[in-house]
């Protein structure tokens, strides 16, 4: 767990230069130790503890140019948030100004050209239901909750992903204080550069204030999660591995081994349940979908939850918690799986595993998302076949060593099919950032951070160094 930081070895701002910063501010500023502080530093995974110098709720982007000359005059680093999901990675926040994206909010729809123009602040709630009125859909996660901005910047493996790819590669333009002060409008016409270093390269090279977004034409699709006894995990785990050999790219799925905890705010009959499941996405019509999901459904499953739905009706598909929660957790890359694969995998996170992770999972993966084009990002493709991310809840120390324990068996049960990357957006600890990327992707990233934030002002939850 990350551990706090003493706010007596940050650097605190001189008080008349805050007080003038405060004046000049639509929005809010606070100090360590005052009203709102609390609610303002809490990350998404509640054992983050984060302490910066100072927080500040920006109103609008000149709020931002603000913030952003204030921390450069006095010194300071900025580091941008809206969730505070995958926060600990940030580290200590000494002498950063941590700016809470939340006011940044509002967006709009242009059905005609299929773009969704969000604030920063904006989640995935704000723009999946009213898209998905206009039977349009965007590229986004498998939880409402998250914040548009951060999960695309960071790759985005949703559940359209195997047929259109990741969600980094749909934004059509991004705006953004960069550390000169400048608000600049890129997209690949204007800063091309900075613009494919954004889409891919995380926090690192400016504060973003809105996106454009691709919307696609998908109406209706074919979804559910298919539940199973928890004892049947190897058997179920093994005919969707032989499954996902056959399907087409319009199928994006899930192979899980879950233990649900007993939380009243879990509905029943989930509520305390263990089950091996499947999870599936077709843009499809029903009649096929049923086709592809009969070799998985002649197992048997105890509930079936598969049905026609409108895109806004796969927001809660994976059962991600929708509040913050104490937890650790761990993902991994992974070329082609073999049945001993699946062997591994249940022996480290299944039924005899004495495991308390309540999800291990492994996504299958490839298809458009393996597949580059010409006006990709930095983040183009995934190298990889499948990726796993397991979890588990922390209420105090001893779950928190238990539950790094069972990560690690699984990481290491599955160690000779993992294909030495990472994933950004499933990297919940510290790790070299050169491990996102191919080498010469890698280098021109440094290279766009020397241009554009030579002097590193902007602190990224994976940090690119300048060249």
């Amino acid at each position: 767990m990350s551990q706090a930081f003493p706010y007596e070895s940050q650097r605190v701002s001189p008080v008349p230069a805050l007080r003038s910063l405060r004046r000049r501010l639509k929005g809010t500023v606070i100090e360590p130790g005052r009203y709102g502080w609390d609610t303002a530093t809490q990350a998404f995974n509640l054992t983050v503890v984060q302490q910066p110098a100072l927080v500040a709720l920006p109103a609008d982007a000149e709020d931002v140019i603000e913030i952003v000359e204030f921390a450069r005059a006095n010194g300071m680093q900025v580091a941008a948030q809206r969730t505070g999901h995958n926060a600990d990675p940030l580290g200590a926040l000494d002498d950063v100004i941590l700016v809470k994206t939340d006011d940044l909010k509002g967006g709009e729809i242009d059905a005609e050209r299929r773009i969704a123009r969000v604030g920063a602040g904006s989640k995935w709630a704000d723009v999946v239901p009213p898209a998905s009125d206009l039977g349009l859909a965007a590229l986004h996660g498998s939880t409402p909750d998250v914040s548009v901005a951060g999960y695309s910047l960071g790759g985005g493996v949703g559940w359209y992903a195997r047929k259109l790819g990741l969600s980094t590669n749909s934004i059509a333009a991004i705006e953004l204080i960069t550390a000169d002060g400048r608000l600049r409008r890129v997209d690949a016409v204007d800063d091309p550069d900075l613009f494919w270093a954004l889409r891919g390269g995380g926090g690192n090279f400016g504060i973003v204030t809105a996106l454009e977004v691709e919307l696609h034409s998908i109406p209706d699709i074919y979804a559910g999660v298919l539940f199973f006894p928890w004892e049947r995990s190897s058997e179920v785990l093994h005919a969707w591995l032989e499954w996902t050999a056959t399907v087409p790219d319009e199928v994006t799925s899930v192979g899980r081994i879950l233990q649900f905890p007993p939380l009243e705010e879990i509905p029943e009959p989930l509520r305390g349940g263990k089950f091996a499941i499947v999870e599936a996405v077709y843009m499809g019509d029903e009649a096929s979908g049923s086709d592809l999901l009969k070799p998985l459904r002649e197992l048997g499953p105890v509930m079936d939850t598969f049905a026609m739905v409108a895109p806004a009706g796969i927001a809660e598909l994976h059962m991600d918690p929708p509040q913050p929660v104490p937890y650790t957790g761990e993902g991994q890359m992974l070329g082609p799986l073999d049945g001993e694969a699946i062997e591994r995998f249940v022996a480290a996170a299944g039924p005899e595993s004495g495991s308390q992770l309540v999800s291990a999972e492994i996504r299958h993966v490839g298809g458009a998302l393996s597949r580059p084009q010409p006006h990709h990002g930095a983040l183009s493709t995934l190298d990889a076949d499948y990726l796993t991310f397991a979890v588990g809840m922390v209420m105090n120390e001893e779950m928190y060593r238990a539950n790094r324990s069972q990560l690690d068996k699984v990481a290491e049960a599955l160690g000779p099919y993992d294909n030495g990357r990472s994933y950004l957006n499933f990297a919940e600890r510290r790790i070299d950032p050169a491990r996102f990327y191919t080498p010469s992707v890698y280098r021109r990233l440094r290279e766009v951070k020397r241009a554009f934030d030579p002097a590193d002002l902007f602190r990224a939850n994976h940090p690119i160094a300048p060249a």
